[in-house]
């Protein structure tokens, strides 16, 4: 597991931090849903294109989907970029989410099993993706009697992580930070008949490669073994991003049957790359998600696999 440098803080990253802050109080200012759709519009609009982000997600679009038209790449990647700043602000905004969140019911094939679990005190690991917003269904979850904890990647940013966390924990359950103590915590939790949540739609370099929206990508094998270790329930989850942009459709899938290892990976990818195809708008497409240059360098594939990496870059 990769070590994490959550106390990194050099003068451009005081830098940025302070031009966050800045821009999290001006919003903060307004009224929530006016707050959001600011955020979702600048990054739309402004901070994602100066960032880079619009062209690498209509690369990943083209790099996916090659024979879907431009304007709709296009149209796709601003919605994806307005989905990222949204859900920026909800994160900083948790009172406010939260009072949503208690309208949202939780439905779908899976949340009768989620429930029954529940009661029963068997441990449950909801699987997703970086799709709507996570901590949508986190804070739907919670208020219904879950204990969702969380495992999440630490912000390289010593002065952005130091708040990043507090937000984190703001949505009730317990959150773990990426390393060893954290999945430590995180592991003694789901021993103890709890519920946590992770997001398996990551690069990993050390891990299995499974299709993911039809091409290969390297992905951790740690959810599926945790799994099958403390026997918990797997539970694709997912928070789908309204019309109105402000609530969520809580989507409980059902649940993963236990298998090997690397089987329940495919089909954990399956799950998330479904609701992509379904709402692709909703998905972070500046993910560097595939990286088949590195996958060309670092993993031992056969002439057919090789090939076909090739004629993709």
């Amino acid at each position: 597991m990769a070590a994490y440098d959550r106390d990194r803080r050099t003068p451009v990253d005081w830098v940025v931090n302070a031009l966050f802050q800045a821009v999290l109080a001006a919003a903060r200012a307004l009224p929530y849903a006016q707050r959001v759709a600011l955020i979702g519009w600048l990054t739309r609009r402004v901070l994602g294109p100066l960032a880079g982000f619009r062209r690498r997600a209509m690369g990943h679009l083209a790099y996916i989907w090659p024979d879907l038209p431009e304007k709709r790449r296009a149209d796709i990647a601003d919605a994806s970029l307005d989905n990222l700043g949204r859900s920026v602000i909800e994160q900083y905004s948790a009172p406010d989410l939260i009072a949503r969140a208690g309208h949202w019911q939780p439905h779908g094939a899976g949340w009768q099993a989620a429930e029954a679990a529940r009661q029963a005190g068997r441990p449950i690991l909801f699987v997703s993706g970086h799709f709507g917003n996570y901590q949508a269904f986190r804070s739907a979850m919670n208020q219904r009697g879950y204990h969702m904890g969380g495992l999440y990647r630490p912000m390289n940013n010593g002065y952005v992580n130091a708040h990043y966390e507090d937000t984190m924990r703001a949505f009730g359950g317990p959150a773990f930070p990426r390393g060893r103590r954290g999945v430590a915590q995180f592991l003694r939790h789901i021993k103890g008949g709890g519920q946590c949540a992770i997001l398996l739609d990551q690069y990993f370099a050390d891990g299995v490669r499974v299709d993911f929206l039809g091409k290969p990508a390297p992905t951790a094998l740690t959810g599926a073994e945790m799994a099958l270790r403390h026997d918990a329930l797997v539970v694709p989850i997912f928070a789908r991003r309204c019309e109105n942009g402000l609530d969520f459709d809580i989507l409980v899938d059902a649940p993963i049957p236990h298998d090997t290892a690397e089987a329940m990976t495919q089909a954990i990818s399956d799950a998330i790359s479904r609701r992509i195809r379904e709402t692709p708008e909703q998905w972070l497409w500046v993910h560097r998600r595939w990286k088949p240059e590195r996958q060309l360098r670092y993993f031992d594939l056969d002439p057919e696999e090789e090939e076909a990496l090739r004629r993709d870059l």
